[in-house]
């Protein structure tokens, strides 16, 4: 598993919701946005199928309003991640039966970074008083994202 980068991922907590990220969390948040990253890659490849095509666009992605109004928080954010790492990332799981287009490739590290911003954000709503995310309200925020996606 290849870090986006340790420092990425605890400045985009920041960033998104102003909260303190311990160290030995970041590995553990790269794991889960990675695993729902592939979940929505999975669903896009369902939606390619049923159009009838061997390619998975964006728009196979089933990206809600909120994850779209994120996606753009968090391009406002002005906080790039690199394709390179969500590939390999992307590597450990089953392949998926159909290639992604071009645009959907680009876009990962997009995608990746959006899923960061939602768990800083969830993370952030269950205890806004809070400055510092402990590990019951990391776990908590990661139930949250899978209920969502």
């Amino acid at each position: 598993m290849k870090i986006y980068g340790a420092y990425k991922i605890e400045r985009l907590f920041k960033e998104a919701a102003g909260l303190q990220l311990a160290k030995n969390k970041v590995k553990e948040v790269e794991e889960k946005v990675d695993q729902k990253l592939y979940d929505l890659l999975v669903a896009a490849e369902e939606n390619a199928g049923y159009n009838n095509r061997d390619v998975i666009w964006m728009s196979d992605v089933p990206l809600t309003k909120a994850v779209k109004a994120a996606m753009k928080r968090f391009t406002e954010l002005e906080e790039a991640l690199e394709l390179q790492p969500v590939l390999d990332n992307l590597a450990v799981h089953p392949p998926l039966k159909y290639a992604l287009e071009a645009e959907l490739e680009k876009r990962l590290p997009e995608l990746t970074g959006t899923l960061i911003y939602l768990l800083a954000q969830i993370a952030a709503k269950l205890d806004p008083k809070e400055k510092k995310v402990s590990e019951e309200e990391l776990e908590r925020a990661f139930e949250i994202l899978d209920l969502m996606i």
